[in-house]
């Protein structure tokens, strides 16, 4: 038996959906020291303000290498009080060198896409 028809249609339909999860790490650094000294009615003793710089080996962190200059703390300067007896106030801030900070970011990504297909058809 063989069909008989004049005309139709036919409709195909497909979707897909995919789902990319996603973690990008990233590692800031320092690699210098960052030394600072302030206050009143104080002077240094050593005649210097800034410690000298050592520089030290290579180090690996997160499969990154870096090598650093940190400061000889035996070289930081000594105070002394200008007016004996006076008020005086010494703050010493000491920022060393390594690792600053960790970033993790996870994200989703998610995509979906539609096709419909419509053929038409006659005789």
């Amino acid at each position: 038996m063989v069909p008989q028809f004049r005309s139709g249609s036919q409709t195909t339909s497909s979707s897909s959906q995919s789902v990319i999860n996603e973690t990008i790490t990233s590692y800031q650094y320092r690699t210098g020291y960052s030394y600072a000294a302030s206050g009143h009615n104080i002077k240094a003793e050593t005649g210097y303000v800034n410690p000298t710089a050592t520089t030290e080996s290579t180090q690996t962190v997160g499969g990154v290498n870096f090598s650093w200059t940190s400061p000889n703390l035996e070289a930081v300067p000594r105070w002394q009080i200008v007016v004996d007896g006076g008020a005086f106030s010494l703050q010493e801030t000491l920022i060393t060198p390594g690792l600053d900070t960790v970033t993790n970011i996870t994200r989703t990504i998610t995509t979906s896409s539609t096709s419909e297909t419509t053929s038409t058809f006659g005789q």
